[in-house]
């Protein structure tokens, strides 16, 4: 991707960003870009859109030719920072990191209440949620105690090895 193209995919995560879209694709050609956010955004409805802003900004998204593997990196990029901005607006917060791949899960089944949410206290060692991996399930503990500030992935979003799952505030 050129640094044009670039600049207008910023532009439309932040445009995302503040009417609070949870998911956005875009299919132009052989570009396919899939954003999604935590699910913080998940039940923002369309109607708070600026669809006249959201047509230019498509108007001027990347064309088809450029590649898609940039275009995701870009995206996985500006969501990582993101996280880390958000991470480091209060120093003494601590991050629990994914340790394996896999797909992560708020509850032990569907339909089930999550194992935590934001404002929940939390001791050494309880069960935060399960990373499945291999078809194993694997519960992930709380490394230190404190109260839940944020869940940052979406339940059965699929995370990587040291991704950000959750930041906790000490006690």
């Amino acid at each position: 991707m050129n640094p044009e193209e670039l600049q207008d995919l910023k532009e439309l995560i932040e445009f995302l960003k503040e009417n609070k879209i949870g998911e956005f694709d875009l299919e132009r050609g052989e570009l396919k870009v899939r954003i999604k956010f935590a699910s913080e955004y998940a039940a923002a409805g369309a109607a708070q859109m600026d669809m006249a802003q959201l047509g230019r900004l498509l108007a001027s998204a990347p064309a088809a030719g450029s590649s898609p593997v940039a275009a995701s990196a870009a995206v996985e990029a500006g969501n990582a920072a993101a996280a880390a901005e958000a991470a480091a607006a209060e120093a003494n917060l601590h991050t629990v990191k994914s340790p394996i791949v896999g797909t992560f899960y708020e509850s032990s089944s569907p339909g089930a209440a999550p194992f935590v949410k934001p404002g929940d206290q939390v001791d050494l060692g309880q069960v935060l949620g399960i990373i499945e991996a291999m078809k194993l399930m694997n519960e992930i503990e709380c490394d230190l105690a404190g109260e839940v500030v944020q869940r940052i992935v979406g339940n059965g979003q699929a995370v990587e090895y040291g991704q950000p799952l959750f930041i906790i505030r000490p006690r």
